[in-house]
């Protein structure tokens, strides 16, 4: 892709960013196709971390700090913090519990001792099919409140999305995972969640957190919390959590 290409020639200080109004050749996790029509909010964004930093030895966070500016950017606008937009572990952004509105993706290539990653994120902003998006949200928030709010538009939400995640990489590199963990839990959708470990069949465990490293924290009855990681064949991440050992 033209961004990958000309991240590594321009000024370490300087950022790139890439938005698309349509996308045909996107990609997804695992090599899956993510097409985007028109109505979505599209980017790719360049950042460079320092590997000896707090989020370079912690690279992981970074599509959760993603996710959490894309949910921030519009429910830090006076007005639209009822707005029930909300994170989904790892890389997804959903509406409420039920459907999924958006999602994250990240490459990072460590070069010496500076990690450039690119980050692909999309939301749906105008475009009520397949699912639903950002000004349906606001429409329905509108008839149930009584409010006036006004839509949104991809380019401000994609401008507000990158300003607070400057602001939440700033604040990570200061003050590490609990600079940020309150505020993303307070946007996540798993509190008190139960997933099942290893297989369909497998033991029950109950979502605690996210550990230091970005995985997800379970905790089985009679057991320690532990970390667990996705076991990469599943469409949704949350399924078939497996324990490393």
């Amino acid at each position: 892709s033209l961004i990958g290409r000309l991240m590594f020639e321009l000024p370490e200080e300087m950022g790139l960013i890439a938005v698309a109004v349509r996308q045909t050749q996107g990609k997804g996790r695992g090599g899956n196709v993510w097409l985007s029509p028109m109505g979505c909010a599209l980017s790719t964004l360049h950042i460079s971390i320092p590997l000896h930093s707090n989020l370079g030895q912690r690279i992981p966070f970074i599509q959760h700090l993603v996710s959490l500016a894309v949910v921030e950017a519009v429910r830090s606008i006076p007005g639209y913090e009822d707005i029930e937009l909300r994170v989904k572990w790892p890389n997804d952004i959903y509406y409420s519990d039920l459907m999924k509105i958006g999602g994250v993706l990240v490459n990072s290539t460590l070069i010496e001792t500076t990690f450039h990653i690119l980050i692909g994120f999309g939301f749906n902003v105008n475009n009520s099919n397949p699912t639903i998006c950002i000004n349906d949200l606001i429409a329905k928030f509108n008839r149930e409140e009584g409010t006036e709010l006004k839509p949104l538009s991809a380019d401000c939400l994609i401008a507000r999305t990158v300003t607070v995640l400057e602001r939440l990489i700033e604040v990570f590199q200061e003050k590490g995972p609990n600079g940020v963990l309150p505020q993303y839990y307070k946007y996540w959708v798993h509190s008190g969640q139960q997933v099942r470990l290893g297989s369909e069949g497998g033991p029950v465990a109950w979502i605690v957190g996210i550990d230091d490293y970005g995985f997800l924290q379970v905790h089985q009855e009679g057991r320690a919390v532990e970390s667990v990681h996705p076991d990469g064949n599943s469409f949704d991440m949350l399924r078939n959590l497996i324990v490393p050992k």
